[in-house]
């Protein structure tokens, strides 16, 4: 039992970092899903992989985990890079692109 402590992305419909400075806590799988062969559905006998913890920071979510002796791996959230572009630069003499309307 392996469990992931990272923090969660934020959603492609979001503009903004809501639901993003929490750390997260999952369990890795055990076993695989099967296909129910009645219904279709998909199934799975781990009932870990429906816990999902939240913490208000990794140090909690490490602390937690070693004092259950819950073997973790902490991912690094990976820090987006953002480009700054002023609505001048539309309209400026070195632009590189063509001006279209």
């Amino acid at each position: 039992m392996i469990a992931r402590i990272y923090k969660p992305a934020r959603n492609a419909m979001q503009s903004g970092t809501a639901k993003t400075k929490h750390w997260m806590l999952d369990y890795e799988p055990d076993e695989p899903r099967r296909v129910e062969p009645l219904m279709g559905w998909t199934s799975s006998g781990d009932t870990r992989q429906q816990v999902r913890l939240r913490f208000d920071s990794r140090e909690e979510a490490i602390v937690y985990c070693e004092s259950r002796g819950i073997a973790y791996q902490v991912l690094e959230p990976k820090v987006p890079s953002r480009r700054t572009i002023a609505y001048s630069d539309n309209f400026a003499y070195t632009r590189r692109g063509l001006w279209t309307h």
